[in-house]
């Protein structure tokens, strides 16, 4: 029997359109931050690079070109802290989301497995695992797995920073739940797609720590993946261009996998990924984009009344009220000052009293929504 599609939930923006319409009858318009869609210009080294790829006639690796598997191992290098990643570690993809929502299924999980996630999280988590036929289970420690499934855990999701609450998860904490999934006979696969935005200290200063960073479990790669994506960092969302490394075993059963399924990231994106790692400037001047749109934003939800909570790192605000009424009251109340906010409940059960808000506006729209927010 296949997967019954009607078992998903209804996609959960398309709830949102009551709470649109109402915010689109405010008087100046919408003010949509509820998505984190970048909105900013392709930078012009990625535009270009892609352009002079444009004539690519042949199929492209799946593994991706030597020239991006490098680029890709100088980034980990310079960036994140992982040196000497071997090139059979790397495998590109058409964006990250899609493996977050396949990869229950190309490992090979099914009925009586269980894939946990973080309480509060990324809905495709949980849709992954139901595509799968497996049980997703939320748990932000092995502690809280109930005992029972504990001996059918196959696969750990983290995310960090998180989203929707921008969360990081410590160097100790990476280790910890390495070692359990390890016991486990569990994948521990970390999703890491917003780690060049980070706000606060020590993040700020230290970076982001990786799954594959030599510290945690030993600096061995086994039963390790990492996820990562330019959408973010150099707004490139248009473009599908992202990647997972870790494990060569466990990535060279997945490259395989989709050999088969003709899943391959197209060249002429190849050769604009390698100019993007190739040039560290533009990120760096896009994070102090988003650093500025942050502190407006931040300012405005704190002078409302509202609790900021976590936000430490990633492109969100995660805040709820004094009172910590149900987050859809709260999207209701921005909705009725033009602003759109995504709600917590779409992020798990725990995330109910919060609201989720991108910085992912323009310069104008985030002044804008400050303003509304303050009543200035």
């Amino acid at each position: 029997m296949g997967f019954d599609a009607s078992s998903l939930p209804v996609f959960p923006w398309d709830r949102l359109e009551p709470f649109k319409r109402r915010a689109s009858a405010y008087p100046g318009g919408l003010i949509d931050l509820s998505i984190g869609t970048p909105v900013d210009p392709t930078p012009e080294v990625i535009q270009a690079a892609l352009q002079a790829a444009a004539d690519s006639p042949g199929y492209p690796a799946t593994v991706g070109t030597a020239a991006l598997r490098q680029a890709i191992t100088d980034h980990y290098r310079r960036c994140r802290g992982v040196p000497d990643l071997p090139e059979d570690a790397i495998l590109p993809t058409i964006g990250s989301k899609e493996m977050v929502a396949q990869l229950p299924s190309l490992l090979g999980l099914g009925a009586g497995d269980v894939v946990v996630h973080p309480t509060v999280a990324y809905p495709t988590y949980d849709a992954g695992a139901c595509l799968a036929g497996a049980t997703p289970v939320p748990a932000d420690s092995p502690e809280e797995i109930p005992a029972g499934l504990r001996g059918q855990v196959r696969l750990v999701w983290l995310n960090s920073p998180g989203n929707p609450d921008g969360q990081v998860a410590s160097i100790e904490r990476l280790d910890g739940w390495t070692r359990w999934a390890r016991q486990a006979g569990a994948v521990v696969a970390s999703d890491e797609c917003y780690a060049g935005l980070a706000w606060e200290e020590p993040w700020a200063s230290a970076g982001i720590p990786s799954l594959l960073d030599p510290r945690v479990a030993g600096g061995s790669l086994a039963g390790k993946l990492a996820l990562y994506s330019l959408s973010k960092q150099s707004n490139a969302a248009g473009y599908r261009a992202a990647w997972l490394a870790g494990d060569p075993e466990l990535v060279g059963k997945l490259t395989g996998l989709r050999k088969h399924m003709g899943m391959i990231v197209p060249g002429p994106i190849q050769a604009a990924m390698v100019a993007a790692l190739g040039d560290d400037s533009h990120v760096a001047g896009q994070r102090q984009i988003y650093a500025a749109r942050r502190s407006v934003l931040a300012d405005g939800v704190s002078q409302a009344g509202y609790v900021l909570e976590g936000s430490g790192a990633g492109l969100y605000l995660w805040f709820t009220t004094p009172d910590r009424q149900d987050g859809w009251r709260t999207v209701e109340d921005l909705a009725s000052l033009g602003i759109l906010v995504a709600p917590g409940a779409f992020y798990g059960e725990a995330g109910n009293p919060y609201v989720r808000m991108s910085l992912t506006g323009s310069d104008r729209d985030v002044a804008e929504a400050a303003a509304r927010l303050t009543g200035a």
